[in-house]
C-alpha cells in the first residue's frame, strides 16, 4: 500500500477517535450542569406563570420578544459600522451569528460575498503570515548575531516558539481589554479571544453587543475589528508553520512518486528484433518496458544467411525501436568494434561479443 494512502487511512482513524474521545469528555462534564439548568429555568417558568397569572402562550410570545430584542441592544447593526462588523465576521469564517440578513436581498448577496471573499481573506492572512515568518527569521538571525551563537539560522522551532509566543500575548493582552470593556471575568475574555482567533464563533460570546457599543463607542469598535484582523494573522503565521507541513506531506509524496515513474519511463528501452550474446546465441522477440518475453535459441544457430552448421534459418528484416540515443544504452548493450576474421563454414562460430545484427559483418561465405 502507498505511503500516502496509509497515512490519510491513518488520519481518518485518529480523528474519528479523537471526536470519540472529546464526545465521551463533553458528556462528563457538561451533561449533568446543563440537566440542573434545565430544571432551574422550567422552575422560574412555572413560577413566573404562576405569580402574574400569564398563560403559556403569553409566555412564549414574552421569550420571542426577549430573544429579538438582543441583537438591538448593540444599537444599528446595519449601519455601516455594523455592517463592516458583520462583513468581517463573514469574510474570516467567524460567523457569531449575532446579527443575521432578514432580506432575500442580503441572504443572496452574503452567498455571493462570501463565495469571492472567503479564498480572499485566506490568501491575505496565509501571505500576511508568511511575512510575519520572515520577519521574525530576520529579527532572529539579528539577535544570534549579538549572542555571538554559532549557528545563526533561524531554525523551524526558533519560528515555532516566537509565534506561539506572539500568539499567546495577542489573546491575553486582548482579553483584559474586552474584560475591562464588556464586564467579563478573565478567564471569559481569553475564551472569547481563543474562539475568535481560531474562528470557530460560537456566539455565545460576542462583543460590541450592548449600550450602544456600536453607535456609541467607536475606539472600540476599531480596536475589536483590529484585533481579529491582526489576530487571525498571527495563527495564520502558526498554521503555515505547522498545520500546512502537514496537509501537503501527501502532495510531496505524490510529487516524488510521478518523477519516480517518469524517470523509469525515460529509462525504459524497447528493441525489435535479434540480440547476439556472448555465447552466440539469438535472443529473438521484443524487449519492452511492460516485461515483453523473449525466446532463446540454440547456440548451434548460425548468424549468417547461409546454410552453413546444417541448420537453416529463414533471414528476416530486423528492426529495432530505441526511445533513447543509443549512446544511453550502452551499460545494457556494450558495443565494441569487431574484427573481421575469415573461418571456415564447417567451423562453430566464435563467440561474439552482444551487439545488434543490423550492425554486423555482412558474412560472405567462403567455400
Amino acid at each position: 500500500m502507498k505511503k500516502q494512502n496509509v497515512r490519510t487511512l491513518s488520519l481518518i482513524v485518529c480523528t474519528f477517535t479523537y471526536l470519540l474521545v472529546g464526545a465521551a469528555i463533553f458528556d462528563v462534564l457538561e451533561s449533568e450542569t446543563e440537566k440542573r439548568r434545565k430544571e432551574a429555568l422550567d422552575a422560574i417558568e412555572r413560577m413566573v406563570i404562576r405569580k402574574y397569572n400569564i398563560s403559556e402562550d403569553d409566555y412564549k410570545i414574552m421569550e420571542t420578544v426577549v430573544l429579538k430584542t438582543e441583537p438591538h441592544k448593540a444599537g444599528q447593526q446595519w449601519k455601516f459600522a455594523g455592517a463592516f462588523y458583520y462583513a468581517t465576521t463573514v469574510l474570516t469564517t467567524i460567523g457569531y451569528g449575532h446579527s443575521t440578513p432578514n432580506t432575500i436581498s442580503g441572504k443572496l448577496f452574503t452567498m455571493f460575498y462570501a463565495i469571492v471573499g472567503i479564498p480572499l481573506g485566506l490568501v491575505m492572512f496565509q501571505s500576511i503570515g508568511e511575512r510575519l515568518n520572515k520577519f521574525s527569521s530576520v529579527v532572529i538571525r539579528k539577535v544570534k548575531q549579538l549572542l555571538n551563537c554559532k549557528d545563526v539560522q533561524a531554525s523551524e522551532i526558533n519560528l515555532i516558539f516566537v509565534v506561539t509566543f506572539l500568539s499567546s500575548l495577542t489573546i491575553t493582552c486582548g482579553a483584559a481589554a474586552f474584560s475591562r470593556y464588556e464586564g467579563w471575568s478573565y478567564f471569559d475574555s481569553v475564551y472569547y479571544c481563543f474562539i475568535t482567533l481560531t474562528t470557530i464563533g460560537f456566539g455565545d460570546m460576542v462583543a460590541l453587543q450592548k449600550d450602544n457599543a456600536l453607535d456609541n463607542k467607536p475606539e472600540y469598535v476599531i480596536f475589536a475589528l483590529i484585533f481579529i484582523l491582526f489576530g487571525l494573522a498571527i495563527v495564520a503565521a502558526s498554521l503555515n508553520l505547522l498545520v500546512l507541513r502537514f496537509v501537503t506531506m501527501n502532495t510531496e509524496d505524490e510529487r516524488r512518486d510521478e518523477a519516480e515513474a517518469l524517470q523509469a519511463a525515460q529509462g525504459a528501452v524497447r528493441l525489435e528484433g535479434d540480440v547476439i550474446t556472448a555465447n552466440g546465441s539469438i535472443l529473438s522477440g521484443q524487449m519492452g518496458n511492460q516485461g515483453d518475453t523473449i525466446s532463446l535459441y540454440d547456440d548451434d544457430t548460425s548468424v549468417c544467411s547461409c546454410r552453413c552448421s546444417g541448420f537453416y534459418r529463414k533471414k528476416r528484416r530486423p528492426g529495432y525501436t530505441v526511445r533513447r540515443p543509443p549512446s544511453k544504452i550502452s551499460h545494457l548493450l556494450p558495443m565494441q568494434q569487431f574484427t573481421t576474421t575469415n573461418y571456415r563454414d564447417d567451423i562453430h562460430p566464435l563467440p561474439l561479443t552482444p551487439i545488434l545484427l543490423p550492425t554486423i559483418y555482412q558474412h560472405r561465405a567462403s567455400i
